[in-house]
C-alpha cells in the first residue's frame, strides 16, 4: 500500500490506546508502520534493481522477525541519549512494550502490502517467490477516509478534554480499525467471488486458460480488472458487480509472449530483472539504433509500452 495508508494505520493504532503503553509509543508505531519501505532507497540504483529488491528483504519473514528488534534498539538509544538528556525527569520507556508495538506495526505493513497486485515475497530471503492478494488497490481512498476520520476524532476528543475517560477517547480510532478490517474482508470476499464468476463464465474452453488475475480497480470497489493467461496470449477485460453482463472482454488479445524475445531480453540485466518481477509480461518489437528495441510490458498494470510504470524498453543487438 501507499505510505499514507501505512502512516494512518500507525496513527490509528496509537490513538486506539497503544500509545499509552510506553513513552515513545506513538513514534514507534508510526515508524514501524513504514519501516519496511526503507527498501525504497533501491531506486537510487535504477528502477530495474528496485523492482527486484523491493517487497523482499525488508518485507519477508526474516525482516518481520529482525526489524522489530532493530526499531526497539533504535528507540531505546533515542530515549537514553536524546529524550532523557533533554528531559531527565521524563519517565523511561519500557523495552518490552516498545518491542510489542514494533512487532504489531511492522506486521501491519507486510500484511497490507500483500493485499495489492504488486504482491509480496513472504519467504525472502529463503525463496524469491511472489504472493499476490489482489484485494485492495494500492491507493484506496475509502481506507484513507475511514482511518483519517477515526484518528482525527480520537485526537480531537483527547485534546479538547470533553470526555475525561481516556478509554472513551480511543473509541473512534478503534472503530475505524474495525471498519477497515471489515472493509478488507468484504473486498477479499468480493475478489474471491469475482474470480469464481470469471472462471465459471468463460466464453471459451477453460482447458486453455492458466492463470487468472481479478484485480481491484481504483476508487470503485465494485469494479475489477481481469487478465486471463491463455498460454500464448492474454485476454483482458473488466468485471463489475453492478453491470449486466458483469464481465466484458476487450477485443485485444496480447500476442508475442515467448520465444526469441525472452531469450534476447534476458541477456540484458535490466530485462532479466524486469522479467523476474513481471507477472504477465509480453513484448512489442520495433527497429532500434543498432538492432531491435524490445518493449517488455506487464499486463498486470498496462498495455502501453510508453507507460511510466509497468513497462521497460531494452535495446537488443542483432543475432
Amino acid at each position: 500500500m501507499d505510505p499514507i495508508t501505512h502512516t494512518l494505520v500507525g496513527a490509528a493504532l496509537a490513538e486506539s490506546g497503544l500509545k499509552r503503553r510506553t513513552p515513545l509509543g506513538t513514534a514507534t508505531l508510526l515508524i514501524g508502520a513504514n519501516l519496511p519501505d526503507v527498501d525504497i532507497a533501491a531506486y537510487a540504483w535504477g528502477e530495474p534493481i528496485a523492482l527486484t529488491f523491493r517487497r523482499g528483504w525488508t518485507h519477508g519473514v526474516l525482516a518481520i522477525v529482525v526489524l522489530p528488534f532493530v526499531l526497539t534498539g533504535t528507540m531505546l538509544l533515542w530515549d537514553r541519549y536524546v529524550r532523557r538528556v533533554r528531559a531527565p525527569s521524563a519517565p523511561p520507556v519500557l523495552p518490552a512494550q516498545l518491542l510489542i508495538l514494533s512487532v504489531v506495526a511492522i506486521a501491519t505493513h507486510s500484511t497490507l502490502d500483500y493485499l495489492n497486485v504488486y504482491g509480496m515475497r513472504w519467504l525472502m530471503p529463503f525463496s524469491d517467490r511472489w504472493f499476490y492478494g489482489d484485494v485492495l488497490f494500492i491507493v484506496d481512498p475509502w481506507v484513507w477516509g475511514i482511518l483519517a476520520g477515526g484518528v482525527w476524532l480520537a485526537m480531537r476528543r483527547w485534546k479538547r478534554g470533553a470526555i475525561p475517560s481516556f478509554h472513551r477517547s480511543t473509541y473512534p480510532a478503534r472503530i475505524a480499525l474495525i471498519a477497515v478490517t471489515c472493509y478488507i474482508l468484504l473486498m477479499a470476499a468480493s475478489a474471491a467471488g469475482a474470480r469464481w464468476f470469471v472462471w465459471r463464465a468463460l466464453p471459451f474452453s477453460r482447458a486453455g486458460v492458466g492463470r487468472i488475475m481479478v484485480a481491484p480497480a481504483p476508487i470503485d470497489p465494485f469494479r475489477k480488472y481481469v487478465v486471463l493467461d491463455e498460454g500464448d496470449a492474454y485476454r483482458v477485460g473488466e468485471f463489475n458487480w453492478l453491470d449486466d453482463p458483469r464481465i466484458r472482454y476487450g477485443d485485444l488479445v496480447v500476442m508475442s509472449r515467448r520465444g526469441e524475445h525472452t531469450n534476447a531480453v534476458r541477456r540484458s540485466e535490466a530485462g532479466r530483472r524486469f522479467l523476474a518481477w513481471a507477472r504477465f509480461p509480453f513484448f512489442e518489437v520495433e527497429p532500434g539504433t543498432g538492432g531491435r528495441r524490445v518493449h517488455i510490458i506487464d499486463a498486470r498494470y498496462t498495455l502501453e509500452s510508453s507507460a511510466p510504470f509497468g513497462a521497460l524498453s531494452v535495446e537488443v543487438e542483432p543475432q
